[in-house]
């Protein structure tokens, strides 16, 4: 799957247009970015793109590469939600570092305003951590990203 490809499957494509308009291009570039964020890393491989709890989800191919993420919107649907496995520590990480003022929702999801722009270089260390979970131990990894993100700052 390369970064920039539509929808193939229509029951996820579907599932992206029952959200609220409003939604639509944020998930979409959110999509985009889990995309990109992938196809960036070598170790991550081939995504598959599928629905989990009826949420658009994605998930490297090969096994035991990383654990899946998730679209959606929070429970009162004012935000977009960028969930991860909440028993990972995806979201502790990303919180004790980089992801410190983000808002989140525990230990399942980061909670996006649909009207602010994304921070997209934030978000690629989440989703990094999440793609490659299971290579090697979080607190190294986040901290690699973290360096890489001041590097190329």
């Amino acid at each position: 799957m390369t970064a920039r490809a539509d929808i193939a499957d229509r029951d996820v494509r579907a599932a992206f247009e029952a959200f609220p308009n409003a939604f639509h291009q944020p998930l979409r570039d959110l999509r985009q970015l889990i995309l990109e964020t992938a196809e960036a890393d070598p170790r991550v491989g081939a995504l598959q793109e599928t629905l989990k709890w009826g949420q658009p989800s994605w998930l490297p191919a090969r096994p035991r590469v990383g654990t899946t993420i998730r679209l959606g919107t929070d429970r009162s649907g004012a935000h977009l939600a960028l969930f991860f496995h909440c028993q990972t520590s995806v979201i502790r990480d990303f919180r004790s570092g980089p992801g410190k003022d983000m808002r989140v929702d525990g230990n399942r999801a980061i909670l996006l305003d649909p009207d602010s722009p994304l921070p997209r270089d934030l978000l690629r260390l989440p989703i990094r951590h999440a793609l490659t979970y299971h290579l090697r131990p979080a607190k190294t990894q986040m901290a690699d990203q973290s360096e890489h993100q001041t590097a190329s700052s």
